[in-house]
């Protein structure tokens, strides 16, 4: 071996070290963090496992006993829709009690629903509370039980909660419930006393814990606070720091963990301070109230309405809630990131494919046809710049080697001939550079949005979303151990390692020798690499193997001479 050769094979050894080893680093801290699989493959048979999001402890015997008891001591309203079970704490008039009927923990038919909102003083306590600050008056506070007008908040129930201070003022709160996640809310203050009193709406949102859903660079989960028409998506850690506090007139404050939202959504057009804030009990708090305070003189009344969304963060939804409600960046929710541009525009794309075919992974295949043939052209383009390249190689070689000892003079011959022949040595990079975009795009829309959220595919897939679970190592579930993860190879990352072989092997031979290393090792670290990721993006890449080695058929037949052999002795003036 030469001398050269020996230190491109140490640099190519190196460098694929780091690649195999740094990668599972690097892909933690920029890509969304997968979920894993819904399911596990043990003795040949698929059972499904816990929801990694989900309270560990909420659904034992004990852990549910205790909030059984809890939402026992205090009088109540039910909340009954479409798509919400749960109940109104009349002690304080929380909503504390909240249940998503439409999305379950797990894939197991007799899985429980998702949880979203419990009392205080159960497991993991999240709720959402309205009410008045005043001055010369006694607001309703934490303990007041109020009077309900029902005993059923539905949607075409509402229920209004009505509450009388000392001081001779009468507090109500209207709340109404559409067949989504919407709550309407109206806070009346009538003042029958005999002197004026001076209030301030608020609400507010508390949980007691950090949610168990991980925040990462490129999906945030935590605090998030909508203020001067901007999204900001707040670290826990910046919270237990300090108070974040905004002033904005329209705009809202939360918590969005992977799927689910909460979010008290003032007034958009008055005026009003924003806080995100940490409790005395170490939990967490988002609240607002009115900037101003607004006066009610004896015989009057004031209303301030205002809204409360705790859900499911349905793409669609969201932005119809934005349009029909005018809630400032309501979609936004949803942590698009940079790529958002063409991330939502897949998004839609691919959910009007499943509505029309009914499954996901045919609904990707299908959006991989249609992307691969946006982009033919310029795989045309692509492959008429690789036989320019070709067939220039050989005058390459003799400059390089006539001008071994003067690099720049090399540099500025082969410029020279590729401008003599019309070559540009980057055409071939325009098709991969387009697809790292829209790769990185797919990607995040399988892992952020909800609608792909435990979405079968084929046999043992049952989470287009998550990694694929039938693991060679355990001999693909009969051995009854989990790999670790960098050794997790699945049936689906091992068929693209496959197509990715097949692919290179179609591609003309380069005439280095190291270029052929690499091109040989490296579909089999691109299965290393692309194990861990969701089966939606690994089904992507396969698709979009197998239409490039037909698009090559294809293109060969237009330039042969990408399958000419390469003439080795050229001389160049």
């Amino acid at each position: 071996m030469k001398k050269d050769d020996q230190k491109n094979f140490v640099i190519f050894a190196v460098l694929a070290a780091l690649i195999l080893f740094g990668w599972p680093q690097i892909a933690h801290w920029i890509f969304p963090q997968q979920p894993p699989a819904p399911v596990k493959i043990e003795g040949g048979k698929t059972k499904p496992v816990a929801n990694p999001g989900a309270d560990p402890a909420s659904d034992s015997p004990q852990a549910m006993r205790d909030r059984t008891v809890v939402l026992s001591e205090t009088p109540r309203v039910v909340i009954e829709t479409p798509k919400l079970r749960g109940s109104i704490n009349l002690k304080g008039a929380r909503i504390d009690d909240l249940v998503l009927v439409k999305y379950d923990e797990t894939v197991a038919k007799n899985s429980p629903p998702i949880r979203l909102l419990s009392p205080s003083g159960a497991k993991g306590a999240y709720f959402a509370q309205f009410g008045w600050q005043g001055a010369g008056v006694q607001a309703p506070g934490a303990d007041t039980v109020w009077q309900a007008s029902g005993n059923k908040l539905t949607p075409s129930t509402p229920v209004t909660l009505s509450a009388q201070s000392p001081t001779g003022q009468v507090f109500r709160i209207e709340l109404a419930v559409d067949e989504d996640y919407m709550f309407s809310v109206r806070q009346t203050v009538a003042n029958l006393g005999t002197a004026p009193v001076s209030v301030t709406p608020y609400a507010l949102v508390t949980r007691a814990q950090k949610s168990t859903d991980v925040d990462q660079w490129a999906a945030h989960v935590g605090p998030i606070a909508i203020y001067g028409g901007k999204a900001d998506y707040i670290d826990y850690k910046k919270v237990d720091e300090a108070q974040q506090s905004f002033s904005t007139t329209g705009g809202w404050a939360g918590y969005t963990d992977h799927y689910w939202l909460t979010a008290v959504i003032p007034d958009q057009r008055v005026p009003v301070q924003v806080q995100q804030r940490p409790t005395p009990a170490k939990g967490y708090q988002a609240d607002y109230q009115v900037a101003a305070a607004l006066n009610v003189d004896p015989g009057k009344k004031i209303t301030y309405s205002s809204h409360f969304f705790a859900g499911a963060k349905e793409v669609k939804l969201l932005e119809e809630y934005q349009d029909k409600l005018g809630i400032v960046q309501f979609d936004r929710a949803i942590d698009w990131g940079w790529f958002g541009l063409i991330e939502q525009p897949i998004f839609y794309y691919l959910d009007w494919l499943f509505r029309m075919v009914g499954n996901f992974g045919v609904a990707i295949i299908l959006l991989t046809l249609t992307i691969r043939g946006l982009l033919f052209p310029i795989a045309q383009r692509q492959f008429a710049s690789m036989a320019a390249m070709r067939a220039v190689q050989p005058k390459m070689k003799a400059l390089q080697e006539r001008y071994k000892d003067d690099k720049q003079r090399q540099q500025q011959e082969i410029m020279k001939l590729y401008k003599e022949e019309k070559v540009n040595p980057l055409a071939g990079c325009l098709p991969i550079l387009l697809q790292i975009p829209i790769m990185f795009a797919l990607y995040k829309v399988l892992l952020l949005t909800i609608e792909m959220r435990h979405q079968p595919f084929v046999g043992w897939i049952h989470d287009l979303s998550a990694p694929d679970p039938l693991l060679v190592l355990n001999l693909f579930g009969l051995l009854n151990f989990t790999p670790p993860s960098f050794l997790a190879i699945g049936v689906f990352p091992i068929l693209l390692g496959v197509s990715m072989y097949f692919q290179f092997k179609l591609n003309p031979a380069p005439m280095d020798d190291m270029q052929k290393q690499i091109f040989s090792i490296m579909p089999w670290m691109l299965m290393f690499l692309m194990a861990p990721f969701a089966v939606g993006l690994q089904v992507y890449w396969i698709t979009s193997n197998v239409l490039t080695m037909a698009q090559q058929w294809l293109l060969y037949r237009q330039h042969p001479a990408l399958k000419e052999p390469v003439k080795k002795d050229v001389k160049v003036k």
